[in-house]
């Protein structure tokens, strides 16, 4: 079994050797070239049922997903897609839309 790096080789970024960017958001191209900031949120950290605007659907709790507002708009316009969604959103539109 391969053996972990010690703690000095690790990236030095933060202690616990993710980067900061994810941990407050890291800002993305989102859907129609306008920026977005984007932040993973774990299984165990999804609580409720959202519905993803990607595919139309419910993004169940324990499922580890994406959250993205618009970088300019504030975080009252979050939504939270699923990651194969978010990954895709260069090629396919929006399904649904919010107001």
């Amino acid at each position: 079994m391969p053996r972990r790096k010690p703690r000095s080789e690790r990236r030095a970024d933060s202690p616990s050797g993710r980067p900061l960017g994810d941990v407050f958001g890291r800002t993305e191209p989102g859907p129609g070239d306008e920026m977005y900031v984007v932040r993973t949120i774990p299984g165990t950290r999804a609580n409720k049922t959202y519905r993803c605007p990607g595919c139309d659907h419910e993004i169940m709790p324990g499922v580890a997903h994406i959250v993205a507002w618009p970088a300019y708009g504030g975080e009252d316009d979050r939504r939270h897609w699923h990651r194969g969604c978010w990954n895709g959103r260069r090629t396919r539109g929006i399904t649904r839309r919010w107001s």
